[in-house]
Parts: structure tokens; C-alpha cells; sequence
């Protein structure tokens, strides 16, 4: 029987990222399995775990980043590893994270050159076409992004000084949603409790159907097309880009000529900018400096946006993370290659790509897992 792997969870370095890839209770489930745990120290810091907590669970704690690389055969983490992570990489490690490679290419060269096994929690895909890994992060996202919206809608801010809600005998500010995934249903659901106006776009009418079910017009829908989006990004004060590729890059939607045909002062929230991003022209921003001005409109790409709210964001990915981990972790590599669903996880393995939509993204030839073994 294969011994387990020892999990390794660094300190997320990524700007302003204050997620961690594991919980106490999650090290518990680990060290029922007979899988051992090491945690770079002061990693659950900005999510309100301590060290202690972790060694109360029964982790290792450890000072160094690189011992926590080096010592483990499967690290966890929550965001693609950064440039002075990349020489960590190696081929018997094990990496589960987000990726997102379509967006950062480079991070995909350095895997395939390492031949790291990389694991994205963002392809992890059941039968029924669902993304397990993905849905608690961008339920987060989704539900954030009309806060958001109303804090840079504020004049201070340089939005166009209208309240979401609007006011007794005011109309309410118009939010355009363009996908009714996990992302875009969350986010229009709180918009609309926020009692802004809120139209919810996306080529699925069965999906719109089902929203239209469960809001009873609370929230209006609309089948989307190029023309039907021009005409709702004009007359927006907020609108929220929220569509998924799954391991593809996101489509761009909402072209230059769109964002020039909006107000001033209006706000753009394109929380698909970790997959590339779905508005023209539109570049990766950080909770430091989330905002920047492109034709008189304020343009939000923070590429992590459940890092503003880490204790919920690392709870509630634990919980979806955990039982793919374990597995893993007990089981290897084999595991992860002889689980359909984990299987729909591997991007890079022995120095190939096998995922096909990646593959594209990265602009190489993908291949099938059997031949990558």
C-alpha cells in the first residue's frame, strides 16, 4: 500500500491575499487518514487561525516557506504559485490550487517544465457538468461584487453618486449581470436585495428560466447576444462580468466601443479577470489599487476577490477542497489519475498539458492522461 503524502500549505503570498489553503478542522480529517501536515507558520494569521489552533489539530508548524516545498509531496494552496514560487516546482510534487492558467501562461511553462502534477480546483467537474471547487469561491465573489459596486458608485469614489437602492421616488440603479452561472446568479440575487434594478443576461434560457422560477421577476432576464449586451451596458450604472470557461479563457463581451457608449462615473466589476477577463482592454487590479478610469468608467479587476473576506472564503473552500485532498493525499497520484471527477482536474502532468481547453490557451498540444503516464 502506498504510503501518504505529506501535505505541505505554504502562506499565500500572492498582493492582499489573505486566504489559506486548510483549516484546524481540516488538518484533523488529514491526520485521521495518517496524512501528516505541515504549515508554513502565521499562514491562517489573516484568517483568523493561529498557529496554535493548527497545532492544536495536530499540523507541523514550520518557519520557512521553502522547507514547507521541499518536505511535502502535495502542497495546497489557494492561488497559482507566484514567480519566486516557481522554483519550488519539481516532478514529484503534487500541486492543488487554483491555477486559472489560460490567464497566467507563464505559470503553465513553469509546470510543464517542471513536470509538476498541477491540480485546479477551477476544472475539478462532476457529470453533471458542475464545477465543486469552484462554486464556494465564486459564490463569494458573486455575492461581493454588488457591495462593491455601490462602495465605487459613491461620488468620493468616483462613481457617479447613485445609491444601489435608490430612494423613496428615485429610481434605483440599473445592474447588468452578463452569465447566470455561480458567479452571476449570486451576484444579481444580492443586488436584488439590495433593491437595485437588476437585468440578468446569458445565452442558457433554461438557466434564465430557473432564475426567473425562483425570483419571480424580482430579477429580470435576458437572452443574451451582442446587440441585446450593447444595449444593457449602455444604460447601466453597474455592470458585472461573470462568465466561465471552464479552463478556457473567459469571452470578451463587452467591447471598447460598449464601455465608451457608458456614463461617466459608472462602474465595471469583471470578477472572470482571473480567466483573462470578459470586458475589451480590461487588466488584473489588487485589493491595494482595485480601480482604475477607462473612458470616464471606473474599471474593478481584482483578481481575488474572496481574499477580502478570508475567514469565510478559507472556511467555506476547505469544505469543498477537503475530500479531493484526502484523497489525494492517501492515494497519490494514481488517486487523483483514477478518479473521474479528480481526473477532470489535472492540467499538467509529467510535462504535459491534459487538459484540451488549457492546452488551447497555452497554445500547445494536449494529451490524453494515459499517454502523459
Amino acid at each position: 500500500m502506498t504510503a501518504p503524502l505529506v501535505v505541505g500549505v505554504p502562506r499565500e503570498i500572492k498582493p492582499d491575499e489573505h486566504r489559506v489553503a486548510i483549516t484546524p478542522d481540516g488538518v484533523l480529517e488529514m491526520r485521521h487518514h495518517g496524512v501528516r501536515v505541515l504549515v508554513e507558520a502565521d499562514a491562517g494569521a489573516d484568517s483568523g487561525i493561529t498557529d496554535g489552533d493548527y497545532g492544536a489539530a495536530g499540523a507541523e508548524i514550520v518557519g520557512a516557506a521553502e522547507d514547507v516545498w521541499a518536505r511535502s509531496g502535495l502542497v495546497l494552496k489557494v492561488k497559482e504559485p507566484q514567480p519566486s514560487e516557481l522554483a519550488h516546482l519539481r516532478r514529484d510534487l503534487v500541486l492543488f490550487t487554483y491555477l486559472h492558467l489560460a490567464a497566467y501562461p507563464d505559470i503553465g511553462r513553469a509546470l510543464i517544465d517542471a513536470a509538476t502534477t498541477g491540480v485546479a480546483y477551477e476544472t475539478v467537474q462532476l457529470p453533471n457538468g458542475q464545477l465543486p471547487l469552484l462554486a464556494p469561491m465564486s459564490e463569494v465573489a458573486g455575492r461581493m461584487a454588488p457591495q462593491i459596486g455601490a462602495h465605487f458608485l459613491e461620488r468620493r469614489q468616483g462613481g457617479r453618486g447613485v445609491l444601489l437602492g435608490g430612494a423613496p421616488g428615485v429610481r434605483p440603479a440599473r445592474v447588468v449581470v452578463l452569465g447566470a452561472g455561480n458567479v452571476g446568479w449570486n451576484a444579481a440575487w444580492i443586488a436584488q436585495g439590495m433593491e437595485a434594478e437588476v437585468l440578468l443576461l446569458d445565452r442558457n434560457i433554461d438557466r434564465l428560466r430557473w432564475v426567473d422560477q425562483i425570483h419571480k421577476g424580482r430579477i429580470q432576464t435576458l437572452a443574451s447576444n451582442r446587440a441585446a449586451v450593447a444595449r444593457a451596458v449602455r444604460d447601466a450604472d453597474l455592470v458585472i462580468g461573470a462568465v466561465l470557461l471552464p479552463g478556457g479563457r473567459a469571452p470578451v463581451l463587452v467591447t471598447d466601443e460598449m464601455v465608451a457608449s457608458m456614463r461617466s462615473g459608472a462602474v465595471i466589476i469583471d470578477c472572470a479577470i482571473d480567466q483573462g477577463g470578459t470586458i475589451e482592454g480590461i487588466h488584473e487590479t489588487t485589493h491595494s489599487d482595485p480601480v482604475f478610469l477607462r473612458h470616464e468608467v471606473l474599471h474593478y479587476a481584482v483578481g481575488n476577490v474572496p481574499g477580502a473576506v478570508p475567514n469565510t472564503s478559507t472556511y467555506a473552500l476547505t469544505n469543498a477542497t477537503l475530500p479531493y485532498a484526502v484523497e489525494i493525499a492517501t492515494g497519490g497520484v494514481d488517486a487523483a489519475l483514477g478518479d473521474p471527477v479528480l481526473a477532470t482536474g489535472v492540467n499538467t502532468l509529467n510535462g504535459s498539458v491534459t487538459n484540451s481547453a488549457v492546452a488551447d490557451a497555452l497554445s500547445v498540444d494536449a494529451v490524453t492522461i494515459a499517454v502523459a503516464r
